[in-house]
């Protein structure tokens, strides 16, 4: 079977994508400061050129690693309201959703490092700040629908619930990722239970 001409345009779209794939190995083996242009072009099979003509530097292809993660996981937050369903329906969706986060979430360290390079780099922090801002109020969004759609008030405004539940989330994939044997998800899934039930849900846990 005759292979289809990628155009320009899907060309320069798979080099992209390559690189992304490369950079998010080695950033995730050797961290962000350890792993250079260079290193991310040849485990792509590209040349350093071809780097800067896709990205202006390590920074903004960064960024667009987390930007590319993130909305994977707004695809699975997504999933939760794609069809009617009941209150318990959707109270059962969202606990499993974050129940499961710390285990499939494989670019969570790329957060640490993101994190950890904002305290170090003021030029980046301004940028990586105006995302996580936005991820914020995206979470804030989602938490506003599930109460219209459930019909439960919020016992506390949706900004606090959302940077609570964030960085609820960051904690036990901390924990989760430096002793998994010691972070069962039953264990998880009852810290996220308890968390939901008292702060989203409004009931005793």
């Amino acid at each position: 079977m005759k292979r289809q001409r990628l155009t320009r345009e899907q060309s320069k779209d798979q080099t992209r994508q390559r690189l992304l794939d490369a950079a998010q190995a080695i950033f995730m083996k050797k961290g962000y400061v350890a792993a250079s242009v260079e290193d991310i072009a040849g485990a792509a099979g590209y040349t350093r050129g071809a780097f800067y003509s896709n990205f202006r530097g390590k920074s903004e292809m960064f960024l667009e690693l987390l930007r590319r993660d993130h909305e994977v996981m707004q695809a699975g937050l997504h999933a939760i309201f794609e069809s009617a369903a009941s209150r318990e329906e959707m109270e059962a969706r969202v606990l499993h959703y974050y129940s499961t986060l710390h285990r499939e979430n494989k670019c969570f360290l790329l957060w640490v490092e993101a994190k950890l390079l904002a305290v170090r780099d003021g030029r980046f922090r301004v940028r990586f700040n105006a995302f996580i801002n936005e991820k914020l109020e995206q979470m804030e969004a989602y938490i506003r629908e599930f109460s219209a759609r459930v019909g439960t008030p919020l016992l506390m405004p949706p900004e606090t619930l959302a940077l609570g539940l964030i960085g609820l989330c960051d904690g036990l994939q901390f924990f989760y990722a430096m002793d998994p044997q010691n972070v069962p998800s039953e264990r998880v899934e009852k810290v996220l239970g308890s968390f939901f039930a008292r702060a989203v849900f409004g009931r005793d846990a």
